[in-house]
């Protein structure tokens, strides 16, 4: 068992043989991940030492005193938060060898080609086709269908992909799981402006992608089951992020109040203490689902975090453009863009206001989560489903 002793131990070698105020950057992050410091809990040779993940936050502490460089986490958030726990999973060895590492650098951006225009929030009526072609080691996959709100994918070297492969069983068990490139001259990805004036998302047409079969995670009508550990941990990234105290919207709406005095009433007051409680709450939540983490993989509690999350960016957001009065009206910039990361602490208040209005439809759909937590955690009645047993070819769409 790696202690903390042995990994300050162990941070030390890695700074001094590569100074951080002399070497590269991006060898710097190659070396910590061969050092088996980028994830100490994941394999030995897979960026890790299989310690407990709790003893990250000692290496990172280090680190951070050192000034090292990170690996600018949110810009490739899709990358370490759904693909690498899903590829770890369910990857072969090689494929593991081939992606965690430039994942976890930041040299190759990953997206995810989940949902459809006809597949949202019921995410398993996906249509995009994979039809099986060649024998042998040439086996592969030709894909045609098309994706939507895909973040990152204009800046993405690779995919994690649903698509259906059976069109003649019920619609979760036709469904596998690929890894796609993006440079394949099949994929045309075009920008998605949103309400802020950006292009944060993305359509995706496939139009005879070709993936080879050793880019298949797991077997051949599993991707569901697959895809589940992809989306509670795409939930946890989302609603479970460390905050300090007071930290993020509930600390610019809390300076906020205190710059603005000529705003302040009786009941906006009362909505900034419950506002705070619950930012506190969440935050609490976040730190026993990450401790959670630490010995297991995440559960529905993810889409608790997730759901809390959405609601209280949408009633922080609100309450500080009340606040500022006309000046919340204001809003800095409309120019189409295609950003790399969404920065919610670092725009103004109009552009908070609007961007959260996606958190309840992005990472699932709020809708979708209080199903998850009423059938997953509560124990209740599942909904009716008509066409659970159908084969999706013969299903309304």
């Amino acid at each position: 068992m790696t202690t903390a002793d042995e990994l300050v131990t162990r941070t030390a070698g890695l700074l001094a043989a590569h100074d951080p105020a002399t070497t590269d950057p991006l060898e710097f992050l190659r070396a910590r991940f061969d050092a088996g410091l980028a994830w100490v809990h994941f394999p030995p040779g897979l960026g890790g030492l299989g310690a407990p993940r709790a003893l990250q936050a000692v290496v990172d502490a280090e680190l951070a005193a050192a000034g090292a460089p990170d690996n600018d986490p949110r810009r490739i958030g899709i990358g370490l938060g759904m693909a690498a726990p899903t590829i770890l999973r369910y990857g072969t060895e090689e494929q593991k060898r081939r992606f965690l590492r430039p994942l976890w650098t930041g040299e190759e951006v990953w997206c995810q080609l989940f949902s459809e225009p006809g597949a949202g929030s019921d995410l398993a009526a996906l249509a995009t086709r994979a039809v099986r072609d060649g024998d042998g080691p040439d086996a592969g996959w030709t894909v045609d269908g098309q994706k939507v709100w895909t973040s990152s994918a204009h800046l993405a070297r690779w995919a994690i992909l649903l698509a259906r492969t059976d069109p003649d069983v019920p619609k979760h068990q036709g469904i596998s799981y690929f890894v796609c490139d993006m440079t394949d001259p099949g994929v045309d990805v075009r920008p998605l402006r949103q309400l802020t004036g950006e292009a944060e998302f993305n359509e995706v047409f496939l139009t005879g992608v070709r993936i080879p079969d050793a880019h298949r995670l797991g077997a051949v009508g599993e991707g569901w089951q697959i895809a589940q550990t992809t989306l509670n941990n795409e939930r946890v990234a989302i609603g479970g992020q460390r905050t300090p105290r007071e930290g993020g919207l509930i600390g610019i709406l809390a300076e906020t109040w205190r710059r603005h005095p000529e705003s302040r009433t009786h009941e906006l007051h009362q909505r900034l203490l419950q506002g705070w409680t619950d930012a506190e709450v969440l935050r609490l939540m976040g730190e026993r689902l990450r401790q959670q983490l630490a010995v297991g993989q995440p559960g529905p509690e993810g889409a608790a975090a997730k759901l809390a999350f959405a609601r209280l960016a949408q009633e922080l957001t609100g309450l500080e453009v009340e606040l500022l009065a006309e000046d919340g009206l204001g809003y800095g910039d409309w120019t189409m863009s295609r950003p790399e990361l969404v920065d919610f602490t670092g725009r103004d208040a109009g552009y908070r206001y609007l961007r959260a209005k996606g958190n309840s439809i992005e990472g699932g759909s709020s809708e979708i989560l209080r199903n998850i937590i009423a059938e997953r955690v509560l124990g209740l009645p599942a909904e009716p489903r008509s066409d659970k047993d159908v084969p999706w070819k013969e299903s309304a769409r």
